[in-house]
């Protein structure tokens, strides 16, 4: 499954941790904004690997379950990244 992960962190030791993991499981796309593919397991485990980083009552992360079809149709303003997610090509 297509994921868009976005985070609020307050705490730049805390955000830097965030944002090392999430390099490990997909593309940053903007600052705060990653795009991974992920199998279940794996969004399981990076949720909990996340949760345990973050302080619940500062902070904030969310995955946005994307499909195929909803893929399609995203629209990309600006400078455009130099890669393309690609389902079949990411290994984590």
């Amino acid at each position: 499954m297509f994921y868009l992960v976005c985070y609020d962190i307050v705490n730049n030791s805390r955000r830097q941790k965030v944002s090392k993991l999430l390099e490990t499981y997909g593309w940053r796309v903007q600052k705060s904004v990653f795009e991974c593919v992920l199998e279940d397991k794996q969004q399981e485990m990076l949720q909990n690997r996340l949760t345990k980083m973050l302080n619940k009552r500062e902070d904030q992360i969310r995955f946005y379950p994307l499909s195929a079809h909803c893929r399609t149709k995203v629209v990309v303003l600006g400078i455009q990244a130099e890669f393309a997610v690609d389902d079949a090509a990411f290994i984590v």
